[in-house]
This record gives C-alpha cells, sequence and structure tokens, in this order.
C-alpha cells in the first residue's frame, strides 16, 4: 500500500524530531543554555505534523478501515492499544507545554516537568512507531482487501495533497532541519 510506505517515511521524520527532543533535554538536564522557546516549535511540530497530519491519516482513514473490516481489532484489539498511545502521547505534550510556560514565569523547577514529559513522550513514540512499522501496518496490508486498500491509499493521498496545498509537510520539515542544526550548535 502505497499510503503505509508514506506513513513509514513520515515515521522516520518524527524519529528525527524524537532525536531532537532527547538532545534539547540533555541540554536543560546540564543546565546549558538553549532557547525554550524552541519547545513550543517542537510542540507546533508534534500537533500539526505528527498528531494533526500523521495521525489523522492512521485513526481517521487506515484504523477505522481495518476496523470495520475487523471490529475485533477495536474492540479491546490493537488498534485500541494504539490509539490510547495516541492519547497519552498528547497528554505529555500537554504537560509539556504547561511545564515550559511555568518555565518562562521564573521557576527553575519546571525544568524537570520538561525533561519527564519530554523523554516519555519520545520513548513512547520511539516504541509505538515500531509497533506500527512491524506489525499493524503489516498487518493492514495482509489482511484488507484489495479495494479497501485502494480506497485507503485514495483517501491518504487527498489527505496528503490538501496538505501540500497548505505547506504542512514544506513547512514542518524545514522547521525540522532548523532545529537539527540549532540543537548541534
Amino acid at each position: 500500500m502505497e499510503s503505509i510506505n508514506v506513513m513509514i517515511e513520515e515515521h522516520e521524520n518524527v524519529r528525527r524530531m524524537l532525536k531532537v527532543i532527547r538532545k534539547y533535554c540533555y541540554k536543560v538536564l546540564l543546565d546549558e543554555e538553549i532557547d525554550y522557546g524552541d519547545f513550543y516549535k517542537i510542540i507546533d511540530f508534534i500537533r500539526n505534523y505528527t498528531d494533526g497530519h500523521h495521525h489523522a491519516k492512521e485513526e481517521d482513514i487506515l484504523f477505522k478501515a481495518m476496523g470495520e473490516k475487523a471490529p475485533k481489532l477495536v474492540d479491546n484489539g490493537p488498534i485500541t492499544g494504539m490509539l490510547i498511545e495516541h492519547d497519552m502521547a498528547r497528554l505529555y505534550v500537554s504537560n509539556l507545554e504547561k511545564a515550559v510556560e511555568k518555565y518562562e514565569e521564573g521557576d527553575d523547577e519546571p525544568r524537570l516537568d520538561i525533561i519527564a514529559n519530554a523523554i516519555s513522550y519520545t520513548d513512547l513514540l520511539n516504541r509505538h512507531i515500531e509497533k506500527e512499522n512491524t506489525a499493524i501496518f503489516k498487518f493492514a496490508n495482509n489482511m484488507l482487501p484489495d479495494d479497501i486498500k485502494k480506497e485507503v491509499d485514495q483517501k491518504c493521498n487527498q489527505l496528503d495533497l490538501a496538505a501540500e496545498d497548505r505547506g504542512v509537510q514544506q513547512k514542518y520539515l524545514k522547521l525540522l532541519s532548523q532545529l537539527e542544526e540549532k540543537v548541534e550548535e
């Protein structure tokens, strides 16, 4: 399925951001001088590229098609697990944002919460991506009939084209590259 190949490529972009996040957290741990505003850029990437763009394809198109074809995948099955992990990731990001806001108010202690939530997010997403790439996507490829695969590919392609028209991929891949360069300084 072409849509799954695109999602796997997007996973690699997400993994690049996870490496950036870890490097920023290490700098926070060492109390190095960093631009804490970059955490808002990271959160923007997560919310609009990872969650808004990528997870939308998984949740609204692929997982939905899999659940319709095999409801047991949703009823306390692996798809439910993936959706729960998406929600956990959103919680970590929300907590990260609150911690950065508190830090910017002049309190030093939220640095601990910045690290805790950001690292929890990176750990969750690394494991989550591995499960999707090695199990969920392969299962979808094997279990979905060809007509449903074609429909999933068409819907994902439409979503990708609409995002491309809005410059989503270009904006966030550029931001990712900028943060990669900045964190290496």
